[in-house]
């Protein structure tokens, strides 16, 4: 019988994995709240790198890996994939389509944080949906600048900086009423095409905010690649018929 494993670290994961029996592995770097409603095996923590991840297959008896992290988890989708190459099994990845810009969006794509911080000269008042790397450059905030960043929990900010935890997905008016009640801009994201978190994007948009986007990562090559939950649940479906 196939054995998967799934490495999260998306939402769609969480529901493929509902779909997983309990000969099944659900992976999780640890980040977030583990699920507790999973018939499915979970394991949280990281591998070692491509040889730790590759023993794991290994003395598991993994046939089949299904890589569902996040388009900006370049260094897990390529151990991911040497990984399988190393056992000898197949790698499919669940690989979200980026958003594209629509008419009225002012979009500014910059590929690492020195350019990020130089298009941010021109602004005063920038929301960061990065995540936690931000966090890294509190004592680097131009002193007519104040940030306000949000990530997945509360973290500590400073006299110019202040932290929203908070997870989507979000709401258009709870948006809207964030960029008003701070002032917003200018928003700095990640290009996840979530659906979660696009509302702040359609915001942005109406308030005609600039967005100053960090580009995608050239991800590894898998042996199939995949655009939604339903295509990947097909592929599953299929397999085990096959």
């Amino acid at each position: 019988m196939k054995r998967i494993l799934l490495l999260g670290g998306v939402t769609e994961a969480l529901a493929i994995a509902r779909t997983l029996g309990p000969q099944h592995i659900y992976s999780l770097a640890g980040v977030g709240r583990v699920p507790s409603d999973l018939t499915c095996q979970v394991r949280v923590g990281g591998y070692g790198g491509a040889e730790g991840l590759a023993q794991f297959i290994r003395d598991q008896g993994v046939s089949l890996l299904l890589d569902a992290t996040h388009p900006y988890a370049a260094q897990i989708s390529q151990n991911a994939a040497t990984a399988a190459q190393l056992t000898g099994i197949h790698c499919w990845a669940l690989r979200r389509p980026a958003w594209q810009p629509q008419p009225g969006d002012d979009w500014r794509e910059v590929g690492h944080w020195a350019e990020l911080i130089a298009a941010l000269k021109p602004f005063r008042r920038p929301l960061f949906t990065l995540g936690r790397e931000p966090l890294q450059h509190l004592d680097e905030i131009p002193a007519n600048q104040f940030w306000t960043l949000r990530a997945l929990d509360v973290y500590p900010g400073n006299e110019r900086c202040e932290v929203i935890g908070a997870r989507g997905p979000f709401l258009l008016d709870d948006e809207r009423a964030l960029f008003e009640r701070r002032q917003i801009d200018v928003l700095i994201s990640k290009n996840s095409g979530s659906t979660a978190t696009e509302p702040k994007l359609e915001i942005a948009r109406e308030r005609g905010v600039p967005v100053i986007v960090l580009k995608r990562p050239v991800l590894a090559q898998v042996d199939r690649e995949f655009a939604s939950t339903s295509e990947v649940l097909g592929a599953l479906s299929a397999s085990d018929n096959s």
